[in-house]
């Protein structure tokens, strides 16, 4: 996020595209619900009627991987009208007029035709953006799930940039991270291209102060992105495959054929903190002490570094990662000096990321501190970009052109699949899955339907049957909601047995490899 959780109490306006919060991200999802209660206004822009949309003044129902269209075409209402920023455009952003041509091609009429709402919707949602300033836009993987992913994130700094939102108090890109420590995971330099702080691999200067701080020789290129990895299991250019925390086999789109990547492995370790689908298929399992039962810190979606308190032993053998991955380098011959998580940050970590200098164990003991902290007398970093000057000099507009989906309905498959979580499970279910009381609550699958798609096809509400791509198929009970759109299906990938990555298609972004998760195309049976 560029901004911060403290700005939504003090919020203007909020423009949430592609996000779910109520179940995804439910503590954030009440503190918008708290300031749109307390007089903010709120607009919405999802596929489905979504908890929050009861609180929007504007749902816009946009179709699913039309987000670059619509985007566009409220920057076209944005400039025809003048109702952007100009004096922030010339002065902190640079590829205006690349920009304004491409989003020209976009108007109203047209982009109102791929998104599937009307031309009237986009110029009322552009005339609302402009009116309260700044408005903090923020989204999750609704808008990164797809083979445009990264278009589509440009395109939401493209329409913030022109509306000189960014670096700004209350404004700003806000992504919400989809697991917990990702954020921090991601600083760690848990990325093939990346060190820890985001200096880059393929930087001369980079790789030589981690070579020097490390004692190893470092490869000049970028590591392999996961479908690289995956199909390397299977021509045998990858020999050995680590898998840490991740359940694979389960959250991988099209589980037969990750299966038969996960089989083809020559030699596989999984290091996690329970028995997961994923496991199955190791040759080692190292058995991992879970985030309470060692001290640590998290990263947030806010960037904000905190600390993690041990609270209980962890059982049996299982021990904390930093130590399985101390003794695995002793066998390869590296005596590494640390020996607990402070020590790593300190004596480490804050010593090789510059945006973490200044992050150190005795400043994070109350509410942590957001990065970047360039040095031990910073006060962290609440807004990026203040006042409009980009850590890169100027923000960089993209013209940037709509793509569809890799898989779009026909007469065979007719019907969209989107997925994503519900509030009373988490992701593959391996902790949620082992709490009675959540079970309880929410103990199956159901493929969400439009009572319009149920009417047509003869189902009835809780009745079994069969959602089937050119992938795979499930049996699973019908959910027929008012939420979904005619023309789609919508499922989650908690549940096993009716997961939906059975049915997702393996295509991926060409920049960042994300999974298009969010579409592909499907057929309902009734059975």
């Amino acid at each position: 996020m560029t901004n911060s959780f403290a700005d939504f109490a003090k919020a203007k306006m909020f423009f949430v595209i592609g996000s779910n919060m109520t179940e995804a991200h439910p503590v954030a999802a009440t503190f918008l619900k708290n300031a749109v209660q307390n007089g903010a206004q709120l607009i919405v822009s999802d596929p489905r009627r979504t908890k929050l949309t009861e609180f929007a003044q504007v749902h816009a129902p946009i179709k699913v991987g039309s987000d670059v269209a619509y985007l566009n075409g409220l920057m076209h209402v944005l400039i025809t009208e003048n109702l952007y920023d100009q004096d922030y455009v010339e002065r902190c952003c640079t590829g205006f007029e690349a920009l304004k041509a491409k989003v020209m091609e976009y108007p109203p009429e047209r982009a109102a035709a791929i998104a599937g709402i009307s031309a009237e919707m986009i110029i009322d949602v552009a005339r609302r953006l402009a009116a309260v300033k700044p408005a903090m836009l923020i989204y999750t993987l609704g808008i990164t799930e797809h083979t445009c992913g990264v278009n589509n994130v440009m395109s939401c700094a493209n329409l913030q940039m022109l509306l000189g939102n960014v670096g700004f108090e209350c404004g700003g890109v806000n992504p919400l991270r989809g697991q917990n420590n990702v954020q921090g995971a991601c600083d760690m330099g848990a990325l093939p291209n990346v060190f820890p702080g985001y200096q880059k691999v393929e930087d001369p200067a980079a790789r030589a102060k981690f070579e020097a701080a490390w004692g190893v020789k470092l490869p000049e290129k970028n590591g392999l992105m996961m479908p690289q990895m995956m199909d390397g299991l299977v021509d045998g250019k990858v020999k050995f495959f680590y898998v840490f925390g991740e359940n694979l086999a389960n959250t991988e789109p099209d589980i037969r054929h990750v299966e038969h990547c996960l089989e083809s492995a020559a030699f596989m370790v999984c290091h996690d903190i329970f028995p997961t689908e994923t496991t199955r298929f190791a040759d080692v399992i190292l058995p991992a002490a879970a985030w309470s039962e060692d001290d640590g810190t998290f990263a947030s979606s806010e960037r904000r570094v905190s600390r993690v308190r041990k609270v209980s032993q962890a059982p049996g053998q299982a021990k904390p990662n930093w130590w399985i991955f101390k003794e695995l380098a002793k066998r390869f011959g590296q005596d590494w000096a640390s020996n607990s998580g402070q020590e790593i940050w300190d004596n480490e970590v804050s010593h090789l990321a510059p945006s973490l200098v200044g992050v150190k164990y005795n400043r994070i003991e109350g509410d942590g501190l957001q990065w970047p902290v360039p040095n031990c007398d910073h006060p962290g970093t609440c807004t990026l970009h203040q006042d409009g000057c980009f850590t890169c000099g100027q923000g960089k507009f993209a013209a940037i052109d709509w793509t569809p989906p890799a898989e779009v309905p026909d007469d065979q498959y007719p019907l969209v699949l989107s997925t994503g979580r519900r509030l009373y499970q988490y992701h593959s279910r391996t902790q949620t899955g082992r709490c009675l009381g959540l079970n309880d609550i929410l103990g199956e699958e159901t493929a969400d339907i439009s009572p319009q798609d149920a009417a047509r096809l003869g189902i009835q509400q809780d009745e079994v049957i069969k959602v089937r791509s050119r992938r795979g198929e499930v049996k699973v009970k019908a959910r027929v909601t008012q939420e979904v759109p005619e023309g789609m299906v919508w499922m989650a990938f908690h549940f096993r047995e009716a997961c939906a990555n059975w049915l997702t298609n393996p295509v991926f972004d060409p920049v960042s490899q994300t999974a298009e998760y969010k579409a592909c195309a499907v057929q309902i049976e009734k059975i």
